[in-house]
């Protein structure tokens, strides 16, 4: 009750703030569903609740929602909403004050990654639900900062039944925080391997990818483009709002002999350079690729992103230094090779091993784990 009272406090004090924020198009859905519960009604009865964050793990549970059955699903941001939306009944999960009047029961709930907020396990235990970490990971950087809040966390694990970690290092980080009953089981994302939706024609080309660009990135590795006419580019942003910024980018980059187009355009894709400005194309670019620059790697604070899904081709995967947030994945991956904005189309041009998929966890074993 003092939690949920303080964090009422928090959310009032902060309310003026979020309310101006949520008019900008990239919130304008989740904050006010999240914070004050606008279009935002208590989710349907079922039996399993997934409550994860964005995009990138709104696929990751795809899979296992679609063989449990009668579950739903909870996220934070709206491309998780758009995404989830497609395969499941799905809410924005409120902020903690809302959760104990809002949570409708489950038999299970299965929280994906570091989404570890108190008043969801609690409410759901109070409700009778069994609790799962699911996909549990603690990453380098982020570690020290748990260590400071233990209090917090050893007071929320009290209320989870079960953790599914993904390394004996992460069962390690995670039981010093209090966790109990862990099992590592290794990273979900190995075992849901997106396939194409479509099959593009590859022209006779060297296919190269700049995959999940971020601010910086692509301004720096276009710095020194060095592409021979036998090169097709895409370059895929990581987040739509900023296609209008990175299209500008590109043109501003590019020599006057290099064709351009965007995705949207439906032109083809025949140009020299092409900008994907569309979501979900990205599994079906890496099925012609040769080459992939998997982005959010090159500046530090991101982390990086699951190399896994370009591996599944044997496509040849340049990566920057700053993994810290996809380390599990990096390591199921052989042949991946690192670089630099200075190095990066040095690396391009040399000879690059294909990669290849060498650890993938057990889909009937998670599922084994959460039906108990």
């Amino acid at each position: 009750m003092i939690y949920t009272l303080f964090t009422a406090l928090l959310l009032g004090i902060c309310s003026p703030f979020l309310w101006l924020l949520s008019f900008k198009q990239k919130f304008i859905r989740s904050i006010r569903a999240r914070f004050f519960l606008i279009k935002n009604p208590k989710p349907k009865l079922a039996k399993y609740h997934f409550h994860a964050c964005s995009l990138g793990e709104a696929r990751a549970i795809e899979p296992l929602v679609r063989r449990l059955g009668d579950c739903r699903v909870s996220v934070i941001t709206q491309t998780g909403f758009d995404y989830a939306s497609k395969y499941a009944d799905c809410r924005f999960l409120p902020f903690e004050c809302f959760l104990p009047f809002w949570l409708s029961r489950s038999d299970v709930l299965i929280v994906f990654e570091a989404e570890l907020w108190l008043n969801l396990f609690k409410v759901a235990k109070s409700n009778g639900s069994k609790t799962v970490l699911l996909n549990a990971r603690i990453s380098d950087k982020s570690y020290k900062n748990y260590l400071r809040f233990k209090f917090y966390y050893r007071w929320l694990f009290k209320y989870v039944d079960l953790v599914l970690a993904q390394s004996d290092l992460d069962k390690e980080r995670l039981a010093t925080l209090g966790a109990k009953n862990i099992k590592v089981v290794g990273n979900i994302k190995s075992a849901n391997l997106p396939k194409p939706s479509k099959n593009y024609v590859k022209l006779d080309k060297r296919v190269i990818v700049i995959a999940s660009s971020h601010q910086n990135e692509e301004i720096n590795l276009l710095k020194n483009l060095n592409l021979s006419p036998n090169d097709q580019l895409f370059i895929a942003p990581r987040h739509p709002e900023r296609f209008a910024e990175v299209c500008k980018i590109i043109k501003d980059s590019i020599k006057s002999d290099m064709s351009f187009e965007k995705f949207s355009d439906n032109m083809g894709l025949r140009s020299q350079i092409i900008l994907v400005d569309t979501l979900g194309e990205l599994v079906n670019l890496y099925q012609i690729a040769d080459i992939v620059v998997l982005c959010g790697s090159f500046e530090y604070g991101i982390g990086g992103h699951n190399p896994i899904e370009a591996a599944q081709f044997g496509c040849k995967i340049l990566s920057g230094e700053y993994i810290h947030n996809q380390k599990d994945l990096y390591k199921a991956v052989s042949g991946i090779e690192f670089c630099s904005y200075e190095n990066v189309w040095e690396k391009i041009n040399s000879n690059l091993k294909s990669t290849k998929i060498i650890n993938i966890c057990d889909m009937d074993k998670i599922i084994k784990e959460i039906k108990g």
